[in-house]
């Protein structure tokens, strides 16, 4: 059974489903995003310009080489291509904050980056699927048609994102107490679609879960690694590496399922791969977020005690000439600037 060839079982009902949910997704990251989270690209200019380097070049170049080193089957190195050309996901700002770097960027980060995909995306999926040596073949076997994957995906992140803008700027009470609960009940209906629709196509899942383990693990690892090298490379401090790592690392691999089905007739490869790492993206966002916590805290314990055996009647001269803190600042507190 060649997997380039498998259509997965899914109705137009789950279809409109999953539009319904990441469009709710996309609802609940407006809801949390203020207009003064867009004037980032002019206050933090670095830190943005290198995260959006790093996820609309770097990201998918670098995707196309791993399907060239792994030699995948065409399906599944479209699948990767695809989830690499996706938005970042709403959850990196989740994983972020778990993490302690910069929340207030990984937010700007993500409205501007989402609002800037709703273009950048098509362009981006037959741009490097036209040119793989491979996949080229799918690209072109689908018709696939960049102006019309552009006005659907306005439709499923577009509108939904603008909504959420107008309701908080017009109501921001409201949607300071609605956001929390959109943002969780948005992701655990994404899992849960993701996980049903695996299910009911379990026979062809497991016919190739070791390819698409192993490429979903490399690919997801690489992105993550990818997020945290620009930022290094960059001069960024320590919250604000952590905020890019989870923005370049996480992506939104939901609507690059739904993207799936309605574009390229639920191949596969396609399919599976976007599956698996819209799963797979969480547990490993969650896993290096917890670790990343636990070594912040004990540094900053360990920085803490050393300065208290130091000087234990008398602040620091680092702390005395520091000045109060600014809210929001990117300013290192501690040993947590090395990490």
């Amino acid at each position: 059974m060649n997997i380039d060839d498998v259509v997965l079982n899914f109705t137009p009902g789950s279809m409109i489903a999953l539009n319904v949910v990441l469009g709710f997704i996309m609802f609940g990251i407006a809801l949390d995003t203020a207009p003064s989270d867009f004037k980032a690209v002019l206050t933090a200019p670095k830190a943005m310009i290198i995260a959006l380097l790093a996820q609309i070049i770097l990201l998918p170049a670098v995707t196309f080489g791993l399907t060239l080193l792994l030699n995948v089957q065409a399906s599944i190195a479209l699948g990767m291509i695809l989830v690499a050309c996706c938005p970042p996901g709403n959850i990196s700002q989740v994983l972020t904050y778990r993490a302690r770097g910069n929340v207030a960027l990984s937010v700007s980060m993500t409205a501007v980056a989402n609002v800037l995909y709703i273009f950048i995306l098509p362009i981006s999926v037959v741009f490097w699927g036209s040119i793989h040596p491979t996949a080229s073949e799918l690209v072109r076997s689908v018709s696939l048609n960049g102006w019309q994957m552009l006005v659907e995906i306005f439709l499923i992140i577009g509108l939904p994102f603008l909504a959420g803008l107008v309701i908080r700027a017009r109501w921001p009470r409201f949607a300071a107490r609605v956001q929390p609960y959109a943002r969780w009940i948005s992701l655990a209906a994404l899992v849960g679609f993701i996980v049903i629709a695996l299910v009911g196509n379990w026979a062809v899942f497991m016919a190739y879960i070791g390819v698409v383990l192993v490429a979903v693990f490399l690919h997801d690892a690489i992105a993550l690694g990818l997020g945290y090298a620009s930022a290094r490379i960059g001069g960024l401090p320590s919250r604000e590496r952590k905020a890019l790592t989870f923005e370049v690392g996480i992506r939104n691999a939901g609507l690059g399922l739904g993207l799936v089905f309605t574009f390229f007739g639920g191949i596969g490869g396609m399919a599976i791969v976007a599956g698996w790492w819209g799963i797979w993206d969480i547990i490993a966002g969650l896993a290096l977020a917890s670790a990343w916590a636990r070594v912040t805290r004990k540094a900053d314990a360990a920085f803490a005690a050393s300065h208290a055996d130091a000087a234990p009647d008398e602040p620091s001269s680092d702390a005395a000439s520091a000045g109060p803190a600014v809210p929001g600042s990117s300013a290192p507190t501690g040993p947590e600037d090395s990490a």
